[in-house]
């Protein structure tokens, strides 16, 4: 973030935290996109972290099975 990185990665953002951390995370990571105009790639298992999203990809082994568009509520 301090390079101003056009777009941001993140992996398991939200992984091993509780609920709550979780949430925290995600709301500064929708900030960042909304504020600073940034794209952000995320990896997660979680499947409640995707209603934070915009586009969702599903992969298994590799290969894309599936893409969501629009999915923030």
């Amino acid at each position: 973030i301090v390079t101003d990185p056009p777009i941001l990665l993140a992996d398991e953002p939200t992984g091993d935290l509780d609920r709550e951390s979780a949430t925290t995370i995600m709301d500064l990571l929708a900030r960042l996109q909304k504020d600073l105009d940034r794209t952000i790639v995320m990896v997660t298992h979680d499947p409640r972290t995707t209603t934070w999203c915009d586009t969702v990809l599903h992969l298994e082994k590799g290969r894309l099975v599936e893409a969501e568009t629009e999915v923030t509520s």
